[in-house]
């Protein structure tokens, strides 16, 4: 009887383990939405993978550091790249960009000599995907790297299927960055690469993130800052977004500082962060799984691995808040951001993008991770959705489970098969 309690007592510890203990384990991240859970999809990624593009039901993703574009199929990594380019991968360059139109691939890379030490430029190439591989290569465009930092990289396709591609100053002056003085061109800008176009935007210091809004088409963008006020904004067309005079809301003698170029416009950012986060990739989740945030931007960071929403206003050129300490449009030091968490512990997101499922995919470049972000009711509805690690560890605890049952079962049959007179104490 003892140690038939002790059984017991041991089975509901572990049970107590398998539904309690087992949750956490599951992944690091959170989610403050508790009608909402992520997942891991894909880890042990190499290579710092940046950014990502659906191709129908599979997923291409680029590793910065080893040039390799990898193909994820049916949940699972490909061992075999599907396409290797030799890139600079020093500081911020490397394989940073990717969109599609249809099964037409651009590229976003910064070019090298053979055995990569020395970068030819940053290059924008065009490929066709045959299902298998990128093939067909093609030059659009041909874009400098002077620095190893603020080369850019992020594309996106607008509703149209135009393609915009965004770099950043790479650390020099030229007339596109409000420094008349400057001779060089073709920094600090996004550009129309396909049909190519005059530059969209100028005035752009440092940029890792680019969105079409699915209802309007209007262009989104995100900015770093060099060591306060990072910023949102919506870029209209000939948009002047200030650098090297400007970062964050201006002030009337900043403005009055700023460089006119005909035709191109300043406007304040419709967000900043006072305190850097490095924010780098923003997501319009346009899908019925996400119903709720159909009126949201989703932006992600790379310094504290946090996902913030962004309720859109009726006209979807702004935001609306309901903490008074946001009406002006700045996350200050002492404000609390409590309004526009959404999830953390995703390490450095560096890609966000919503696949045909309707589900939010988080790339995070610091742990190599691939993330899924989906309903509660989807795992409860399609058990089926869970990693392979997590297989395993389920099947394991339902292997401990049914054995301690199994246990149970003999003792208790047993038990049950001891006869009355065995059971007697023998009396003195």
């Amino acid at each position: 009887m003892f140690y038939l309690h002790i059984l017991k007592t041991k089975l509901i510890v572990v049970l107590a383990f398998f539904f309690i203990g087992i949750l956490p384990a599951f992944g690091e991240p959170t989610i403050t939405d508790p009608d909402f859970i992520v997942k891991k999809f894909v880890s042990d990624i190499a290579g710092s993978p940046t950014t990502m593009a659906f191709v129908e039901d599979d997923i291409l993703v680029l590793q910065k550091e080893d040039g390799k574009v990898r193909l994820i199929k049916d949940g699972v990594l490909q061992e075999k790249p599907i396409l290797d380019v030799e890139v600079n991968s020093s500081g911020e360059r490397g394989l940073l960009g990717i969109t599609t139109v249809g099964s037409t691939v651009y590229l976003y890379f910064t070019e090298s000599t053979r055995d990569g030490s020395e970068p030819i430029g940053n290059r924008i190439y065009r490929y066709d995907w045959n299902g298998q591989e990128l093939v067909n290569q093609i030059l659009v465009k041909e874009l400098p790297s002077t620095n190893y930092y603020h080369n850019g990289g992020a594309m996106v396709t607008g509703l149209d299927g135009a393609v915009y591609a965004v770099i950043g100053d790479t650390g020099t002056y030229g007339v596109l960055q409000n420094h008349p003085s400057g001779g060089i061109n073709d920094t600090s800008v996004i550009l129309r690469v396909a049909p190519e176009g005059p530059y969209y935007a100028m005035g752009i210091r440092n940029s890792f993130g680019l969105a079409i809004d699915p209802v309007n088409g209007n262009l989104w963008a995100t900015e770093n800052g060099p060591d306060d006020f990072d910023e949102i904004n919506l870029v209209a067309p000939n948009f002047n977004s200030g650098w090297d005079v400007i970062m964050g809301p201006t002030t009337e003698a900043e403005l009055s500082t700023l460089p006119g170029y005909d035709g191109y416009t300043y406007s304040d950012p419709e967000f900043s962060w006072e305190q850097v986060v490095a924010p780098t990739a923003l997501s319009f989740v346009d899908s019925n799984e996400f119903e709720k945030y159909k009126n949201s931007l989703f932006v992600a960071d790379c310094i504290f691995g946090n996902l913030y929403k962004f309720e859109l206003n009726s006209n979807r050129d702004g935001f609306v808040f309901d903490d008074p300490s946001l009406a002006d449009k700045v996350v200050n030091r002492d404000d609390t951001m409590q309004e526009i968490g959404f999830g953390t512990g995703f390490g450095c997101i560096t890609d966000l993008e919503i696949g045909p499922d309707g589900f939010l995919y988080v790339i995070s470049l610091s742990e190599g991770t691939i993330y899924r972000i989906m309903p509660k009711t989807e795992m409860i509805n399609n058990p089926e959705i869970i990693d392979s690690e997590e297989s395993f560890r389920f099947a394991e605890y339902l292997i401990i489970a049914a054995l301690i049952a199994v246990a149970l079962i003999v003792f208790k049959v047993r038990k049950k098969n001891v006869t009355p007179s065995q059971t007697k104490t023998t009396q003195p």
